[in-house]
């Protein structure tokens, strides 16, 4: 965004004032949103001395302006406030609104007590290292009182480009963020802290967008992207995907997983189970085929499955491998040789991830177009690193898979990232916390399979089928809440959701 800003001033001569002015009408219109009339409401204005306390004195002149009882406080030394932020400030004063510089949080705890909205425009994007000192306790007595509070660009205190906090940070109701969000924003926790997040244009101009390699597709998107549905179709015409799946006592994620892929709209689907385990799957499947495949005295396939599961899959479009294949040593010597021997396009998820951890160099090789869909635990396993540290940078920790691993990445979690090979990242905003119960990944690896099997380019099906995935817990979460939802119910839901995004 600072690339942006820059560019839109040097290149397109649009004044830096006017994008401010632009910021603050934005803060003002969202401040109108949030409290209705603003007419003789307690407004206070929390800012600090850079371009993110300009936008604030923008908005607290058109609240003034609109009857609201505006009270503005800086952070620091007032006469220390400089450029565009200095002219607004100017202007404010002009107005007759009382601006106060913020030496101690007694200066402003009065004002929050009584406040209708707290505005907090202290820090923007450029902040780095941890809050400490008056600064962490004025943002310590934002977040100690009932009123709502509306932040500008970005709440004070997040890193906007992890999403972490940096110490401390303001917990908002709202957050308005200019021209495109940051990352921070859309990734967890700093999206907790933003609460509802408002997107407003401010007057960049649209081909500077065109670079952007990080994206958060929306319905629309999803829609033009998927498969076509010709009406003299036959079931070869939507491919044929496999499912390598299954071990003694997780017979439900194979399931889960195969049943899926044919909700998903692939045309003939069979999942290989260990055979000892053929006739239990074979009852809960009507329309999904099913295959026997050597298998260890545990019941998980042993490393004689590799030639027939690799000539069980010749005629696939796609192939889904590791739901509830379990940790067995001779199945993990299995995964080795079935991923290092098959040249098809591939998912691998859940087992099949952890059974390749402790030697990722099948992984590191060159395949026909791979998936991986590991939650944050299995990434750090891959990546040889601590969950935390996955969490704690979720977006670089998605880029460095897909560049290593040579595949498409999913990091699964709140806000799934989907990367490629080049950087280029989408950012998931469907689903809920209903989604985090057990057999919802094997249910999206299905999604994903499916959407492979039937052509999709591999970041695509990706995208897409997390997308899918995520309306799909949406519609359920709308039926029951996400507190009793299981996988099943999303498993039942993808053609309801296939159909709205078609429709």
């Amino acid at each position: 965004m600072r690339e942006l800003d820059r560019r839109a001033i040097e290149e397109f001569g649009v004044p830096s004032i006017v994008l401010m002015e632009n910021a603050g009408r934005s803060v003002y219109a969202a401040a109108c949103g949030m409290l209705g009339s603003v007419s003789y409401r307690k407004i206070v204005v929390v800012s600090g001395r850079g371009n993110n306390g300009g936008d604030g004195f923008v908005a607290a002149r058109h609240l003034r302006d609109a009857g609201a009882d505006v009270s503005v406080f800086v952070f620091g030394e007032i006469d220390s406030v400089k450029g565009d932020a200095r002219i607004n400030l100017e202007i404010l004063r002009k107005t007759g609104i009382a601006v106060r510089s913020l030496s101690s949080v007694s200066d402003l705890e009065s004002s929050l007590h009584s406040a209708d909205l707290v505005i907090d425009a202290l820090f923007g994007t450029g902040l780095k290292g941890e809050i400490t000192g008056l600064s962490a306790e004025i943002i310590r007595a934002i977040n100690s009182e009932n009123s709502p509070v509306l932040s500008v660009d970005i709440p004070s205190g997040l890193d906007a480009d992890s999403g972490q906090a940096l110490g401390v940070c303001v917990d908002a109701d709202s957050t308005v963020t200019f021209a495109l969000p940051k990352l921070g924003l859309l990734t967890y926790p700093g999206a907790s802290f933003a609460g509802q997040l408002i997107i407003s244009e401010i007057g960049i101009p649209q081909q500077l967008y065109e670079e952007i390699n990080v994206s958060a597709p929306g319905s629309d998107w999803v829609s033009a992207h998927l498969p076509k549905r010709p009406l003299n179709a036959h079931k070869g015409t939507f491919g044929t995907l496999v499912v390598i799946a299954g071990s003694s006592g997780l017979t439900g994620a194979a399931v889960m997983s195969a049943q899926a892929g044919l909700r998903t709209g692939v045309g003939l689907c069979t999942l290989g189970i260990p055979v000892g385990l053929q006739d239990v799957v074979a009852s809960k499947v009507t329309e999904v085929m099913t295959y026997g495949l050597p298998q260890t005295e545990n019941r998980s396939f042993s490393p004689d499955a590799v030639g027939p599961s690799v000539a069980l899959c010749e005629k696939s479009s796609a192939v889904v491998l590791g739901c509830g294949l379990s940790h067995h040593p001779s199945t993990s010597e299995f995964v080795h040789e079935f991923v290092k021997t098959l040249d098809k396009r591939l998912l691998v998820d859940a087992d099949g991830l952890n059974c390749l951890a402790d030697d990722v160099s099948v992984l590191e090789g060159d395949h026909t177009e791979m998936v991986i869909t590991p939650h944050p635990g299995e990434m750090a396993r891959l990546l040889g690193t601590t969950t935390e540290d996955i969490q704690s940078n979720r977006m670089e920790a998605v880029r460095a898979a897909a560049a290593r691993f040579h595949c498409v990445a999913v990091l699964k979690g709140a806000n799934t990232l989907i990367a490629d090979q080049s950087g280029s990242v989408y950012i998931n905003r469907t689903g809920n916390s209903g989604l985090a119960t057990a057999g919802t990944g094997d249910v999206l690896s299905g999604i994903i399979g499916s959407l492979l099997a039937q052509g999709m380019d591999a970041f695509e099906a990706a995208v897409c089928g997390v997308f899918v995935h995520g309306v799909s817990g949406d519609i359920v979460a709308d039926r029951l809440g996400t507190r009793g939802m299981n996988a099943c119910d999303v498993l039942d839901a993808i053609p309801e959701a296939l159909k709205d995004l078609s429709d």
